[in-house]
C-alpha cells in the first residue's frame, strides 16, 4: 500500500488537474464536454493502487482520475482534450474516450461494463493472471446491458471487481428517485459477492480493495464494490441543480484531503502540494503549445496495390 504522504500527493494531482480544466472550459481551449471526479478522488486512486502492471481498467465518462491513479501522463491527457496530436488517442477521443495500454474509457452509459466483462473472461481463458477493474455510477444502473453483462460473469466466474461509486445524484437525479431497492442486492441477484463501504478515507478503500482483489485473483471469480461517495463539482461543467450550502457541507464532511491533512506534518502538505501546482502548471502548457492534427484531407494516403475492388 502507498504511504499517506504518496496518497495524498497522488489525489491532490487528480484534483489539481481537474481544477484546473474546470478554471479554463470556458476559454475555449478544451473540445467537447468534461466530467470531473473532484471529491471522489480517494475510490480511483484506492483501489488502482492495489493492481499489478498486467491487470486492465475500464473507466467511463467520468474517467480522468482514474486515468491519472493508474499513471497515465498528465501532457497526454491534457493535450487529448485539446484536440492536440500529443494527446494519448492524438487529440481524437477526447475526455471521455481513452485508450492508453491497459487502460480504457467509454461515454456510452452502461456500454463498459459488457466490454469489461468480456475483457475479464478473455483474461481467464488465456490463462493469465490479469483481472479487470470496471467502474461505473449509481446513474449506469439503469441500464439493461449491465445486467446482462452481470449475469454471464456469474455464469462463466469471470474474474473482475465491478466498482460502483455511489455519488447518489447520478447527473442531476437524487438516487431514491431513480433507483428502486439497493445497489447490493442486485448484484446478490446474480450471485456476486458484494461489499458495501461508505467511506471517503482513501486507506480504508484501499485495505477493502486489497482484500476483494486478492478474491477475485485467486479464485478467478467476480465481485462487487459499492462505495458510497460524493462529487463537489457538477456533472459536467456548471449543470449542478444542489445548492452552495449542500455542496459546503460535503466538503467539510467527505473530503479525501482533509480527511488525510490530519496524518501529515503541514510542512509536507505544502510541499506536496506546491509541487503538484508546478507539475500541473508545466503540463498544461506543454500541451497548449503543442500542434493539432492533421487532417485526413491533407495526408497523402498511399493507394494499395492490385485493388481488385477499384473502379
Amino acid at each position: 500500500m502507498l504511504s499517506t504522504i504518496e496518497f495524498y500527493r497522488q489525489i491532490y494531482r487528480i484534483r489539481r488537474f481537474e481544477e484546473t480544466i474546470l478554471e479554463n472550459f470556458a476559454s475555449g481551449i478544451f473540445f467537447g464536454t468534461t466530467h470531473t471526479s473532484i471529491g471522489q478522488e480517494a475510490n480511483a486512486v484506492g483501489i488502482i493502487s492495489c493492481l499489478l502492471p498486467s491487470d486492465i481498467v475500464f473507466s467511463n465518462h467520468r474517467g480522468h482520475g482514474h486515468f491519472i491513479a493508474r499513471g497515465g501522463e498528465l501532457v497526454g491527457l491534457f493535450a487529448e482534450m485539446m484536440g492536440r496530436n500529443t494527446g494519448v488517442c492524438g487529440g481524437r477521443g477526447g475526455s471521455q474516450h481513452l485508450y492508453w495500454k491497459n487502460f480504457y474509457t467509454n461515454g456510452v452509459q452502461g456500454g463498459i461494463v459488457p466490454l469489461a466483462t468480456g475483457a475479464a473472461l478473455a483474461e481467464k481463458y488465456k490463462n493469465s493472471n490479469a483481472l479487470v477493474v470496471v467502474f461505473l455510477g449509481d446513474g449506469t444502473l439503469g441500464e439493461g446491458v449491465v445486467y446482462e453483462a452481470l449475469n454471464m460473469a456469474s455464469l462463466w466466474q469471470a474474474p473482475i471487481l465491478y466498482v460502483v461509486e455511489n455519488n447518489h445524484i447520478a447527473q442531476t437525479t437524487p438516487i431514491e428517485m431513480g433507483l428502486a431497492g439497493t445497489i447490493h442486492d442486485r448484484f446478490h441477484a446474480f450471485r456476486i459477492p458484494c461489499t458495501c463501504l461508505e467511506s471517503s478515507d482513501v486507506e480504508r478503500i484501499a485495505i477493502t480493495a486489497h482484500n476483494l482483489l486478492e478474491d477475485v485473483r485467486d479464485g478467478k471469480t467476480p465481485r462487487a464494490l459499492v462505495l458510497d461517495t460524493h462529487r463537489f463539482a457538477p456533472h459536467s461543467k456548471g449543470d449542478d441543480t444542489r445548492s452552495a450550502e449542500i455542496i459546503q457541507n460535503l466538503r467539510e464532511q467527505y473530503d479525501p484531503l482533509k480527511i488525510l491533512s490530519g496524518r501529515i506534518n503541514h510542512a509536507d502538505i505544502i510541499k506536496i502540494e506546491s509541487e503538484v501546482i508546478h507539475e500541473i502548471t508545466e503540463a498544461f502548457q506543454q500541451a497548449l503549445a503543442s500542434p493539432y492534427p492533421i487532417p485526413a484531407d491533407k495526408c497523402r494516403l498511399s493507394e494499395p496495390e492490385n485493388d481488385v475492388y477499384a473502379t
